[in-house]
């Protein structure tokens, strides 16, 4: 297998800013892991309701995460600020696979990157649909 190496700035089309907190530090002074998956939760879903395409409450349609995964390169520690890149490295007819790239501070270069596939179901039924056109449309610009 691979080494993974981390990706630079320029490999995702969007990004938000997230300030970590001092309890998003663990015992060994940096932020866990655990609070990575937070970041690339709270990246997706605020480019989803910036974009408009997602209502918390009312959204027919609402995409869960079916797979995750992270690599890990270098620590992020309180008061670091983070930078979440984003893009879309596939889109099909129900699901998406988001890439996220975490940037601490001004470095050039992804501290840690991974992924996590949603697929869009019905909210009663948590049954797969084929996505809006409205989602389409938003995921189509992180490609």
């Amino acid at each position: 297998m691979t080494k993974p190496t981390p990706n630079p700035r320029t490999h995702y089309r969007h990004y938000s800013t997230i300030t970590t907190r001092w309890m998003d530090n663990d015992v060994y002074r940096h932020v866990n892991n655990v609070v990575f998956y937070s970041f690339f939760d709270t990246a997706v879903n605020q480019y989803l309701m910036q974009q408009g395409v997602l209502d918390l409450d009312r959204s027919p349609v609402v995409s869960l995460v079916v797979e995750t995964g992270c690599q890990f390169f270098s620590p992020i520690a309180f008061p670091d600020i983070v930078h979440c890149g984003l893009r879309v490295a596939h889109l099909g007819n129900s699901s998406v696979r988001y890439e996220i790239g975490i940037f601490r501070n001004g470095e050039p270069q992804a501290a840690a990157q991974g992924h996590f596939v949603h697929v869009a179901c019905d909210r009663a039924t948590h049954r797969p649909v084929a996505m809006p056109a409205d989602l389409r449309r938003a995921l189509q610009a992180l490609r």
